[in-house]
């Protein structure tokens, strides 16, 4: 079974740090791209980073406003992504779930896998 692990949400204050995981388990053929978006309280699941690897597509998009403070990157395997979050911002807070569209044997059709989301708080 296809499960996405999240880590490293918790409280910091304004203009402070924090690194959020999301690792891929179980069997899969291949991803096609991974990423975090975030749903502050009252608003729509809005998209924050992804990465896209897909065939001839690959590359990383980013919400406007994380443009310059936040960076999306997976590692070797690409079975983990990470959100490195600098510069945060009071309106950064809410909860960022992990997304993978996922091939899971090959010739399937690619399906959205969630995570279970962590709180991030950027309060003084």
């Amino acid at each position: 079974q296809v499960q996405l692990v999240e880590s490293g949400g918790g409280l910091v204050q304004p203009g402070g740090s924090l690194r959020l995981s999301c690792a891929v388990s179980g069997s899969i053929f291949s991803i096609n791209a991974m990423g975090w978006y975030r749903q502050a309280p009252g608003k729509q699941r809005e998209l924050v980073a992804r990465i896209i690897s897909s065939g001839r597509m690959s590359g990383a998009d980013y919400a406007d406003s994380v443009k310059g403070r936040f960076t999306i990157s997976r590692d070797n395997a690409k079975t983990t992504v990470y959100l490195q979050m600098n510069s945060l911002k009071p309106e950064d807070t809410a909860i960022y779930y992990c997304n993978a569209l996922i091939r899971v044997v090959e010739g399937a059709i690619p399906t959205d896998y969630w995570g279970q989301g962590t709180q991030v708080t950027v309060s003084s």
